[in-house]
């Protein structure tokens, strides 16, 4: 009898346990699955305001790492001496990203050689780099802050790496 009490009351915290954490499972609220799949398609950019020719670059490799079919949005920044290339994964295919980053960037310097890339799939440096592009339409944020600002994102991708 004593041994029918203890399972029964093992039991009753085993199904107490199920509904308490299950209440919300499989249910997420509709912000959080836009955001995880939400494309910011921002445009290219370049230090340089003045510069076309930095603007025309940044504009095809972002359709040269688009063009990758594991790929579902990109940011690109053209700096002085750098180009910062930061994407997005689609969510299936992130058992591969470093083939894919090792790919487009190989792509990439074949394609372009004089320039130098930084290839970057995390989202920290996505979302720095969105940062930066917002500071740059502001007209009071000067090349110089740009450009610092591009080698302190920089800097941050080496350290992860």
């Amino acid at each position: 009898m004593r041994q029918f009490q203890i399972l029964l009351a093992l039991f009753a915290l085993l199904v107490a346990g199920f509904t308490i954490t299950g209440c919300n499972q499989g249910k997420t609220t509709r912000e959080s699955r836009v955001s995880m799949i939400q494309s910011v398609n921002p445009e290219p950019a370049a230090v340089r305001r003045n510069s076309g020719k930095d603007h025309e670059l940044a504009e095809k490799i972002k359709k040269e790492v688009q063009a990758v079919p594991a790929i579902y949005d990109v940011a690109v920044i053209k700096g002085k001496r750098e180009v910062l290339v930061a994407y997005k994964v689609k969510h299936m295919q992130r058992f591969h990203m470093k083939r894919i980053e090792k790919e487009i960037k190989e792509k990439l310097e074949k394609k372009y050689p004089k320039e130098t890339f930084i290839v970057s799939s995390d989202f920290k440096i996505f979302i720095e780099v969105l940062e930066l592009k917002k500071r740059m339409k502001d007209k009071d944020y000067s090349e110089k802050d740009s450009e610092e600002r591009l080698q302190k994102i920089i800097q941050f991708k080496k350290e992860l790496t």
